[in-house]
């Protein structure tokens, strides 16, 4: 039985370490690929549409010409992360009824989906709605998080989640550098549809990943231990995109109220710490960009050691933390993350700079991982599904708000007061964290 547990939890990481090579592909390729349907669209085309609305939020900031680019790759994040908030609790919902399994084959065939009308996008329309079905599809995610809950007992969750941990750090990592080729290589040729290709190695890469989870993965979560059924009608569903039921976690049934204030007060810091956190960390590009004049490629050597530190310290000191420290380590994290900020903000130099990125590294690979943890360990098993889709999705909702007020507030106030402002606020999520007793 233990090998079947930790064979699964061996499939869960790899198809998570292939769907997000796949996914963060992309990110190096966006202003290429914006600049192309700016030169093919007409005028009358969506890409013109949205960027008038763009250029008056940028007059009305102030801010220069030259990132408006920027805002429009922020909107195209904010709208893929707002999808991922309406779909993370509905398919962890229908997991706890009809199994992880076929969901998470449903997802990976929509992600495939996405990325093969990517290829065939010959137009911004069509690339607009190949984003919309990748962040409706993209529920696989609080679903592996459903499926480690499954087939791991409290001793062994921390270890496993960490390994989810690993997936991500190792993902982002990789990812961008593959796609960072595939954006060097279309520079030296902009003519024609040059984005089929990369588009063609992400559906590849998807597939081997839908074929890879039909083959191997094993239901973890039996018929005698499912949910009978969802709540019935409009407002059933609404429980489970209805910002106000998803802090109140009114979509989980069969919740001591012990329970439930629980999971009420970790998705009340999940979401703050979220909120704040991507927001920064969305414009730290921008921040080496204008402060430092960072390029492209000292970008990529700056993300490839955030990365080596996060897999370095997930796939060691993280894994091996004892359940009666995960709380406490969490709330470590959530600490660090303040002076990380600040040194960030306050950074004149690379040395100052360079230290609130280790910091930042540091506290990333602790936070996430031992929030899953803490939130795995609540609430009856037929609702694990819901649990963790509700938890994914408050992120996603705070990723899908956090880059827009963090962007506005760059670009009106400036960096050092807006990094300054959001170390103050990040003070909130580990006193938030700490008026949890019972984990």
């Amino acid at each position: 039985m233990s090998t079947i547990k930790d064979n699964t939890v061996q499939v869960v990481f790899v198809s998570l370490l292939l769907d997000l090579l796949a996914f963060t592909m992309i990110l190096p390729l966006l202003p290429a690929l914006l600049d192309y349907y700016r030169d093919v669209e007409s005028d009358q085309g969506l890409y013109f549409k949205i960027l008038h609305y763009i250029q008056s939020a940028r007059k009305l900031f102030n801010a220069p010409d030259k990132v408006s680019t920027v805002l429009y790759g922020g909107f195209l994040g904010s709208m893929y992360s707002f999808l991922q908030f309406l779909s993370s609790p509905i398919v962890g919902a229908l997991s706890d009824i009809y199994g992880r399994k076929p969901l998470m084959l449903f997802c990976l065939t929509g992600i495939l989906l996405s990325y093969l009308l990517w290829a065939l996008s010959f137009n911004f329309t069509i690339f607009v709605i190949a984003r919309f079905v990748g962040g409706i599809s993209k529920g696989n995610i609080s679903l592996s998080m459903a499926i480690i809950t499954d087939v791991t007992s409290p001793k062994t969750r921390g270890k496993a989640m960490a390994l989810v941990g690993i997936a991500f750090s190792i993902g982002f990592v990789v990812g961008p550098m593959i796609g960072a080729f595939f954006a060097w290589s279309s520079s030296n040729n902009r003519e024609g549809t040059w984005y089929i290709i990369p588009a063609i190695f992400a559906s590849f890469i998807t597939a081997s990943d839908l074929c890879f989870v039909a083959f191997n993965l094993k239901e973890s979560l039996p018929e005698k231990c499912r949910a009978l059924s969802l709540k019935s009608g409009i407002s059933g569903a609404m429980t489970y995109i209805n910002p106000i039921d998803l802090f109140q976690f009114n979509g989980v049934s069969g919740l001591s109220s012990q329970d439930k204030k629980s999971l009420k007060t970790l998705g009340y810091a999940y979401f703050v710490y979220l909120f704040l956190y991507s927001g920064l960390e969305f414009t730290l590009t921008f921040l080496t960009h204008y402060l430092f004049q960072f390029t492209s490629m000292q970008q990529g050597w700056m993300f490839l050691g955030i990365g080596l530190v996060m897999a370095l310290l997930q796939g060691g000191w993280v894994r091996t933390i004892p359940p009666n420290r995960t709380k406490s380590t969490a709330e470590l994290g959530l600490w660090l993350i303040i002076p990380a900020f600040v040194c960030v903000g306050l950074a004149e130099n690379l040395l100052i700079l360079s230290i609130g990125v280790f910091l930042f590294a540091i506290s990333t690979a602790m936070v996430v991982t031992c929030m899953m943890t803490l939130v795995s360990r609540i609430g009856p098993e037929n609702q694990k599904g819901v649990i963790t889709g509700v938890f994914r999705s408050l992120g996603a909702l705070a990723r899908a708000c956090g880059p827009i007020i963090a962007s506005s507030a760059f670009w009106c106030i400036g960096s050092k007061t807006t990094y300054l402002i959001g170390a103050v606020l990040l003070v909130f999520p580990p006193l938030i964290l700490q008026s949890i007793k019972s984990l």
